[in-house]
């Protein structure tokens, strides 16, 4: 498409949006008119950056798909090359029972056990939490 021929649509359909606006504007009050002109001026914006051009010729362009899905997997490892690594220990064990190399179990990082106060809380606010929490099931 011409770039004549996006400017002209993304500008029918700000138009569009604007009129649009105006009515929500006067039924539901200025800040929901705003909102609506805000999101009507975005199509005319794209068209006089080139984003539209860049999308259109997106759409039409097998080769550029491919290139948007080795992108997405590109962040899709990323993210789970993330979640694997935040599992290791501080020494690239598996935390936990894991086995590791040697086939020990749970060779990793030492578990703590969580220290439970054993009388009431020397605050009285403190008390009060532990109270809510212990009523709701929350240990």
């Amino acid at each position: 498409m011409g770039d004549e021929m996006l400017f002209m649509i993304s500008l029918g359909i700000t138009v569009l949006g604007l009129v649009i606006s105006y009515g929500v504007g006067k039924r539901r009050g200025a800040a929901s008119g705003l909102r609506g002109v805000s999101l009507s001026l975005i199509p005319l914006a794209a068209a006089l950056t080139g984003v539209t051009e860049f999308i259109a010729d997106l759409v039409l362009s097998p080769a550029r798909w491919v290139g948007v899905a080795l992108a997405g997997l590109a962040v899709l490892l990323y993210l789970v090359s993330g979640v694997m690594l935040s599992r290791r220990g501080p020494g690239g064990a598996l935390e936990g029972g894991g086995r590791t190399a040697r086939g020990e179990q749970g060779a990793g990082r030492p578990r703590r056990a969580v220290e439970r106060s054993a009388g009431p809380a020397a605050d009285p606010e403190m008390a009060e939490i532990e109270e809510i929490l212990r009523r709701r099931g929350i240990t």
